[in-house]
């Protein structure tokens, strides 16, 4: 069987279309899954190779397109999807994720090579920083591979291989998205082979241009269509008590609500908020630059010693907009003027609550006196309200006219191996290499210091306030501290509907801008109560960074070849060695995210400010100490390929690895066969054990996410685990092979048994569990004391409305077994000079059963299969049962025309009542029911190339050629993005030349 034509191209080598002379290196034959050097191509072990031709064929579709196509791959990482934590601070990063079982459990491999993961919330290899421009092949090992390589290789392999090449090639293309200024790309390589020296350099680069989230209709859904529509509770407009003591606490929506474009609760709701959409100033694509240099040198320093050295560099940059201003989860400590009640309070000599109950009047429930003005301050609990929203960000207003805070995602990559190999005997060598890989993330963003927000309110902001601190108000009585707001360097922030411009989305203007009215009596100045000023803003909302970075060293010995050993069908093919490798993580923040310079958020006003539980100055992003580990990994492994007659091949394979200390040691043993019944026939099997142990980065520390609760983000801290252990799976896969004339086809059945797999625990299942569909239905059950105690919640008590921030563990979770098929056909006839081939390929998941899952004591996650649902907030990704690919194609001449039809399954949202039932609190009990079933999504591609005689390619290409829309989801951007594309309809050109 032609193993290039076994799947359509899936994986990006070349983004660009390569001449039909470009050498894929297929002299220096490298076999994953193998370790035997000079091993049998028709071997067991069930591996998928594509070539540079087939995804010329297609048009050359960029490495996220491929890798969202890729029929065994489900739930990945790659669009702007800041609304899920496991891809949240993820911009600019891609990776493969087979069988759906997480990236960081498929094994990435350069030339047969480790990489090292990138420090993200889930540690896999960014395959965005790989050189494009030097890869000649692709092999996809879709099994379970720890007896060959050891960690992470549960879901399989994808080995990425380095071309050889005569000459100079250059290429480049340009990609038109509608309401996007495009992608472009180019590459330039040269390699020589000859003479005992064979050298090859790339250089590559990309860029994506933005694309925002409202230029695409789909993204703009009502509240009523779809609440969990990038809404929040916690905008701008916001929520207040106006009315003190009077009657107890009342939350009532801004009166400015509904005419700068936000959602009011409708009569009859049990609440009445605001709520706003933060969605609309996020990207569907983030400006994303990149560049990689690869160099890769070998050497015959004799006829019996070969030297192997390569070079990598990678570098990118994104641009993360994201919504004017988060959410201040938590509450201002007593070291705030006004603070400490677990409120955020504006008092009652505020010019901007004076000028606020003036304005709106009775309507506003202002506890007022006989001469209009309040008696009682606002108050707002800290999921309320945000300083900006539907107005923008004034910080950012010459960045962007929507004002949508942005932050930088930046990412640097080393990789350097050297390799000697030396040959013992005919047919024996040994390979000694090593490999130094590094991987260098920042993130950047910006948060509310929650004191001097307050500080703010209080008329106690800006930069060069006389009184902010808390020992400067310290001797200050009430009088005074009025007198003296605003005053001396001091200013005001004004929270409400009245001191926003307009909606910076839709444009309209807000009537009851102060700056509009000039209302008589106030000081109109920025900063003085009623308009903003920059200063004021910039003194409270201030930038962070974190710095990771992630190094990988290994060192390993291996001997292998044939041992002379004869059988039936062969010489016997053995390899034996030893491995070592070291995992580092270090990660370090910005003084404003670091608990060693901010542990409370009193510390910026007060040096002196203590509190029980540190969680530093910042309202919503989090904040925690630098830290280190590191981990150490020693294996001895073992592999025989044994031919035990001319149709029935073997392969044994075992691997040690011992990790000392807690985590320990394991043993993995693998057996592969395949049969050849006759010419056109053959059979292949395999069963192993594999596994996966904790990343050195998930035994230590906390990582704060942003997740979804209660239909707005809140901070969930995910805290490391020193007693993990490694997850196991063992596998099982079988199939049939068919080779008959010009028709090639195979099925392969596959099944997955998981024990502890290393996860987070669930968030979705620990809300539900806690409060139910009522919101409050445990918080007094003593059985939910333990969990209960992870919640923080806003001064109103327990209930979901009220969570300000949730802390989990990394675990070893619920138990799993999956299966599914793999299957592929194609047919290829001479026709007109030419070859007309069909063909498809896919895969079916027939179960992804997950076990209960227990936390403190609680099952927070009844045993599910997950196999055709969205997953959201789950252990698990998004899972459509079904996915593949169907083309027809025909090559003639210098000429290639490809149709392909690229087909994702229908999956269901299995959220219940509190997504799909009555939504009492915003809307009179209506309930929402679109988006449970989220529709299978068919696109249509089409490629034309041509091959000049000048060495010329020159290809076009139409994806989603009928502009379909993805299908509608109930969450953040109304689509999936582990799963489909935004884009719409897109038009490519690439041209390649050989030199």
């Amino acid at each position: 069987m032609n193993a290039d034509s076994q799947i359509a191209g899936q994986l990006p080598v070349d983004p660009e279309p390569l001449p039909d002379t470009a050498d894929s290196g297929t002299e220096n034959i490298i076999v994953t899954g193998s370790l035997i050097r000079g091993s049998r191509e028709d071997s067991a072990v069930p591996v998928d190779v594509i070539g540079a031709r087939e995804l010329q064929n297609q048009g050359s579709p960029s490495a996220l397109d491929l890798i969202k196509n890729l029929s065994v791959s489900s739930g990945v990482v790659g669009e702007s999807n800041q609304g899920d934590s496991r891809a949240n601070g993820a911009e600019g990063v891609a990776n493969i994720n087979l069988r759906g079982l997480g990236p960081a459990r498929t094994l990435v491999l350069l030339n047969g090579k480790r990489l090292v993961n990138a420090g993200l919330n889930i540690p896999a290899v960014d395959v965005n920083l790989l050189p494009s421009g030097a890869i000649g092949r692709i092999e996809i090992l879709k099994d379970g591979a720890a007896a060959t390589y050891g960690s992470d290789a549960i879901g399989g392999v994808v080995n990425f291989i380095t071309r050889e090449q005569e000459g100079f090639l250059a290429s480049g293309s340009y990609r038109h998205i509608r309401g996007s200024a495009g992608d472009y790309d180019g590459a330039i390589s040269f390699g020589h082979s000859g003479d005992g020296f064979t050298f090859l350099a790339a250089f590559g680069y990309q860029h994506r241009s933005t694309l925002e989230s409202i230029d695409r209709d789909y993204t703009t859904r009502p509240y009523a269509d779809n609440p969990q529509g990038g809404y929040t509770g916690g905008g701008s407009p916001g929520n207040f008590d106006f009315n003190g003591p009077t009657g107890g606490s009342a939350y009532r929506a801004d009166l400015g609500c509904t005419s700068l474009g936000g959602f009011r609760s409708l009569t009859g709701s049990t609440t009445d908020r605001c709520s706003t959409q933060y969605g609309l100033y996020t990207n569907l694509v983030n400006p994303e630059n990149r560049y990689q240099a690869y160099l890769d040198a070998k050497f015959d320093l004799t006829d019996s010693l070969k030297l192997n050295l390569s070079a990598l560099y990678g570098w990118s940059r994104a641009l993360y907009s994201t919504t004017p201003s988060v959410l201040p989860t938590q509450a201002p400590s007593a070291n705030a003027q006004g603070g400490g009640s677990g409120m955020y309070v504006i008092p009652t000599y505020s010019p901007a609550l004076r000028d606020y109950c003036t304005t709106y009047g009775a309507s506003a429930g202002c506890n007022i006196d006989a001469s209009g003005l309040p008696v009682s301050p606002a108050t707002s609990l800290p999921v309320l309200f945000r300083p900006f929203l539907v107005g923008g960000n004034p910080l950012f207003a010459t960045d962007n006219d929507r004002g949508s805070a942005r932050a930088g995602r930046e990412s640097e990559s080393v990789r350097l191996t050297a390799g000697l190999t030396y040959d013992l005997a005919p047919h024996i060598s040994m390979d000694l290499g090593g490999t130094y890989s590094q991987y260098d993330r920042w993130v950047d963003g910006n948060d509310n210091f929650v004191d001097l927000l307050q500080n703010a309110l209080a008329g106690f902001g800006g930069p060069n306030c006389a009184y902010a601190t808390t020992a400067s108000r310290a001797v200050l009585t009430p009088a005074q501290i009025t007198a003296l707001a605003g005053k001396n360097g001091c200013t005001f922030f004004n929270p409400f509907s009245t001191g926003i411009p307009g909606n910076t989305i839709t444009g309209v203007s807000n009537a009851n801008y102060a700056g509009i009215r000039n209302p008589a009596g106030y000081d109109l100045t920025p900063g003085a109560g009623l308009i903003n000023d920059s200063a004021t803003i910039a003194n409270f909302y201030r930038p962070t960074r974190a710095h990771s970075r992630t190094a990988l060293y290994v060192v390993d010995a291996v001997i292998s070849g044939k041992s002379g050993l004869q059988l039936p069908g062969g010489d016997t093919g053995f390899a034996v060695g030893g491995q070592y490798r070291k995992n580092t993580y270090s990660i370090a923040y910005s003084a404003t995210r670091s608990l060693g310079v901010y542990p409370c958020p009193g510390r910026i006003l007060n040096p002196a400010a203590t509190c029980q539980i540190q969680t530093g100055g910042l309202g919503f992003i989090g904040s925690d100490f630098d830290r280190a580990s590191q981990s150490d990994v020693y294996a001895g492994f073992v592999e025989l390929q044994l031919p035990i007659t001319s149709f029935i091949n073997v392969q044994l394979s075992a691997r040690y690895e011992d990790y000392r200390g807690v985590i320990g040691s394991t043993l993995d043993p693998q057996a592969r066969i395949k049969i050849k019944i006759n010419d056109w026939l053959s059979l292949r099997g395999g069963a192993g054990t594999t596994f996966r142990s904790p990343p050195s980065q998930s035994l230590v520390g906390t990582l704060t996410t942003l997740q979804g609760i209660n239909g707005t983000f809140r901070a969930v801290d995910v805290v490391g685990n020193p007693e993990l252990k490694p997850e196991n799976a063992t596998t099982y896969n079988g199939g049939v092979i068919v080779d008959a004339g010009g028709l090639t086809a195979s099925i392969d059945y596959w099944r997955y048994d998981f024990k502890g797999p290393l996860e987070s625990e669930p968030v979705q299942g620990i809300v539900n569990a806690v409060f139910g569909a009522s919101g409050t239905a445990n918080c007094s059950n003593p059985a939910f004391a333990n969990l209960l105690a992870r919640f923080t919640f806003s001064a109103a008590g327990c209930g979901v409305a009220n969570v300000q921030r949730l802390r989990t563990f990394l675990i070893n979770s619920a138990d799993v077994r999956t299966s599914g098929v793999d299957f592929q056909a194609q047919f290829k006839t001479p026709v007109g000079g030419g070859n007309a081939t069909i063909g498809a390929n896919g895969s079916y998941t027939f179960e992804y059963k997950i076990a209960d899952q227990t936390v403190e004591g609680i099952v927070v996650q009844p045993a599910f299969d997950a196999a055709g649902l969205l997953n959201y907030q789950t252990t698990a990704y998004p899972l459509p049962k079904l996915k593949g690919q169907a083309f027809l194609q025909y090559e003639g001449g210098i000429h290639a025309l490809r149709l392909q039809l690229n087909y994702i399954g229908k999956y269901t949202d299995q959220r219940g009542a509190a997504i799909f039932g009555p939504n009492t609190a915003n809307l009179a009990g209506s309930s929402v029911t679109g988006g449970k079933n989220l529709a299978a999504f068919p696109t249509i591609d089409v490629t034309y190339r041509v091959n000049l005689p000048s060495g010329t390619t020159v290809a076009i290409t139409g994806q989603n050629v009928f502009n379909r829309n993805p299908p509608f989801a109930r969450l953040d951007q109304n689509y999936d993005p582990f799963t489909a594309s935004p884009l719409g309809a897109t038009v490519k050109l690439g041209v390649s030349q050989k030199f």
